[in-house]
């Protein structure tokens, strides 16, 4: 792979290259899977909107993004809440596709009885009813739904990281399932070193 060196924007920052930021995104979800070692491989990172970005679905948006076994990118936006409800639980705007469908990321000491995709360890995104209702039933079950989920077609996020539209940070647990997420957005771009808000 022939990597580009940080380039210099007009304001004289470091900005990395569009190749630079796909590695970095797949080292980044290849180191997740060494450090969350299950049945199977975690790789979950966030993906941070810089400023930049004008998107009504992704503006200002943190998403937690997964690769499936296929190479196909998709995740959740956890900083979109609304006012909707699910069986009496909140329910979060997740991304554009299929936004009548109900996605649930959620933390399990163990795998689920039903498909999932691994993000961390013991973190896991699924669609499916099974493992939906066995969270529902739950008293002390760590999850969020969502409304819908994110996903990108083949290129298209590598076209959007060559137009400089996201930062990329290791995902943890801690920032999954936040109360209050009204300032993650902004922490997260000044953790990444971006231009302020």
């Amino acid at each position: 792979m022939d990597l580009q060196p940080v380039r210099a924007d007009a304001r004289g920052r470091g900005r990395l290259s569009a190749r630079l930021r796909l590695a970095l995104l797949a080292a980044l979800l290849a180191a997740s899977g060494a450090l969350a070692q299950q049945d199977e491989p975690a790789n979950g990172v966030l993906l941070v909107a810089k400023p930049s970005l004008e998107d009504p679905n992704f503006g200002r948006s943190v998403v937690l993004v997964t690769q499936t076994g296929d190479g196909e990118t998709l995740g959740v936006i956890l900083n979109k809440p609304t006012p909707a409800r699910f069986e009496g639980q909140p329910l979060w705007f997740g991304g554009p596709v299929l936004v009548q469908s109900v996605v649930v990321l959620f933390a399990a000491d163990a795998p689920p009885p039903a498909a999932a995709f691994h993000v961390l360890r013991n973190v896991y995104l699924s669609m499916h009813p099974r493992n939906l209702e066995a969270l529902l039933g739950a008293r002390k079950a760590r999850y969020r739904l969502y409304s819908g989920f994110s996903a990108w077609a083949p290129g298209q996020l590598a076209g959007e990281f060559g137009r400089d539209s996201w930062y990329v940070l290791p995902a943890e647990e801690a920032l999954l399932f936040r109360d209050d997420v009204s300032g993650l957005w902004e922490e997260l771009v000044a953790r990444a070193g971006g231009p302020g808000t």
